[in-house]
């Protein structure tokens, strides 16, 4: 699930990618540090290094794939063993969801699995760039509630240590 400004016809997705984009949240600055692994076996023996480094994840399946969405629950339960957690910062993501006709998800399957694993649902296309930034946006909102309730903030931090704050995305 690529996160350029256009969509990449040519896009492989089998190959694992990372990218940066710096972005404003909420008033607040973001750098997003975002590695696809695109969900392949092939780096199954990686994963878990992802998942331990990790700060949230985005578990993304293609909702003309049932497949896919059926691993969802894998990842998700592999995710809390790596980080020996209840619960993450985690939101789940039908992709595709421009290509109603070739649907084998439906919305309804999406939320009452959300629903099931505690976390955030929402549709996009990368191909249209729907809701494509506004995932990453929730995504660091999830995250940024999350720290705030394991590590109340403490005084005002100075400009530089703002700047160096990130957000560490893995998809899935």
């Amino acid at each position: 699930w690529q996160f350029y400004s256009y969509f990449v016809t040519d896009y492989d997705p089998t190959i694992e990618d990372s990218y940066t984009k710096q972005c404003v949240i909420d008033d607040r600055a973001a750098r997003l540090d975002i590695l696809d692994t695109a969900g392949q076996e092939e780096f199954g023996a990686m994963r878990e290094q992802y998942m331990r480094t990790g700060e949230g994840f985005l578990l993304v399946f293609s909702v003309t794939d049932r497949g896919s969405f059926e691993e969802i629950y894998k990842f998700q339960r592999q995710i809390l063993r790596v980080k020996d957690r209840d619960e993450f910062p985690m939101i789940l993501i039908g992709n595709k969801a421009d290509l109603d006709h070739q649907r084998q998800v439906t919305q309804e399957e999406g939320q009452q699995l959300a629903r099931q694993l505690k976390v955030t649902y929402m549709e996009a296309s990368a191909k249209i760039r729907m809701n494509v930034d506004q995932a990453f946006h929730e995504l660091v909102r999830v995250i940024r509630k999350f720290q705030e309730q394991e590590c109340p903030p403490s005084p005002e931090p100075t400009r530089k240590e703002k700047d160096k704050k990130g957000c560490h995305c893995v998809i899935f």
